[in-house]
């Protein structure tokens, strides 16, 4: 398994995850193309080498044309952006996942709906291009399992948009709920989009035993007096063949079909690894539901708050288990219906599975009208030619 480790040493924001990712060795023009398909104008990245404390990294601006209009926009027109973008089905995905923690948040904080919201910070241009590339990032570094050590969330006031507000700002408040924080330091230290990353990419923990390969840091702008304004950034493959993991059920004969239908998706929002719902017999001969859950004992508190919440259940089992895992990396085939992405399952160098990404396929065989499991057959033969 690859593991991304990112330590927040001096906060974390879009830029410095770009900038970090650049450190480790991604190339610019890889990461410049699929975002300038956006149509977004007016803008361009401006990279140099830099240091805080005597550490050295790279340093990331998204320069911006002010002469260009830059509208606020809104989370519809945010969507179509990056609908109609080259980005591949995973990178869209993500950049949507981020979009919308965003905005579900500053509509919660500003007492409107996501539809009727009009992002003005993170709707600029400089956040679309970091929250877009941070998706487009993950995807060059080969999809890896991102760990993070808690971040520092600053302190004293800022001016936004909306006026001067308190540090840590409300949405980035909002948006590290459930997650280990450290209130420490002055400035805006973790940003909105910084923390959004977090809680969409990351499990705010220590990594499993990994075998460093890389090591990148993003320098921030500002220069802090008590530390490095510098996000860390490691990348290496896990040592361990086997993780310790919980098993977490609950029996179900009285809760609503609608219900279940959308419990799925809420617990692997909150970190689960899989979830699955199974008909079973219950006691005095009903029929009803096994609800089962599998996840690192990092988020077990949260989900089994979701079962207890989305559900009718008056209590949860726990199981320890461990779970032996083939090594996992991507490799990207041409179909003639574009690119699509092989999730290949590894013991040593040895391919045990190859398996062509679902929504990569799905996206395609619906822009050409095809159908899907043709574009499958084509990825899994163009890969297996490759060999």
């Amino acid at each position: 398994m690859r593991i991304l480790y990112l330590e927040p040493v001096g906060g974390i924001a879009g830029d410095m995850f770009l900038a970090a990712a650049l450190d480790l060795g991604v190339p610019l023009a890889d990461l410049e193309g699929p975002l300038h398909s956006l149509k977004v104008p007016g803008w361009h990245f401006a990279v140099k080498k830099d240091e805080r404390h005597h550490l050295a990294g790279t340093h990331v601006d998204v320069v911006v044309d002010e002469k260009e209009e830059h509208p606020h926009r809104s989370w519809a027109d945010i969507d179509a952006l990056i609908g109609g973008s080259s980005l591949s089905a995973g990178a869209k995905e993500k950049a949507r996942r981020v979009f919308r923690l965003i905005g579900e948040v500053e509509a919660r904080v500003h007492g409107t709906t996501l539809e009727a919201l009009h992002f003005h910070e993170v709707g600029a241009v400089d956040s679309i291009v970091d929250i877009c590339g941070a998706a487009v990032v993950l995807e060059l570094l080969g999809d890896p399992k991102v760990y993070a050590s808690s971040p520092p969330l600053g302190g004293g006031s800022i001016r936004i948009a909306h006026g001067t507000v308190p540090v840590p700002v409300p949405a980035t408040l909002e948006l590290v709920k459930d997650l280990p924080v450290r209130f420490e330091g002055q400035g805006e230290m973790t940003t909105p989009t910084g923390a959004a990353l977090l809680k969409a990419f990351a499990t705010v923990a220590p990594p499993p035993q990994v075998v460093v390969e890389k090591v990148g840091y993003g320098v921030g702008t500002k220069d802090w007096p008590d530390r490095a304004n510098v996000l860390r950034a490691t990348l290496g493959r896990a040592v361990e063949a086997s993780s310790a993991l919980e098993v977490l059920e609950c029996n179900l004969d009285d809760c609503s079909p609608q219900v279940l239908g959308a419990l799925v998706d809420t617990l692997l929002a909150r970190g689960a690894l899989d979830a699955w719902i199974s008909p079973v017999v219950m006691k005095k001969g009903r029929p009803g539901h096994l609800v089962g859950v599998l996840a690192p004992a990092s988020v077990k508190a949260r989900l089994v708050d979701a079962l207890l919440e989305e559900t009718t259940t008056l209590g949860v089992r726990a199981t320890a288990v461990s779970r032996t895992e083939l090594a996992r990396r991507h490799e990207t085939v041409e179909t003639p219906w574009g690119p699509v992405r092989v999730k290949l399952g590894l013991r040593g160098e040895t391919v045990l599975n190859a398996t062509p990404e679902f929504e990569d396929c799905r996206a395609l065989a619906e822009k050409a009208g095809v159908p899907l499991k043709q574009v499958q057959q084509a990825a899994l033969a163009a890969w297996g030619q490759r060999r």
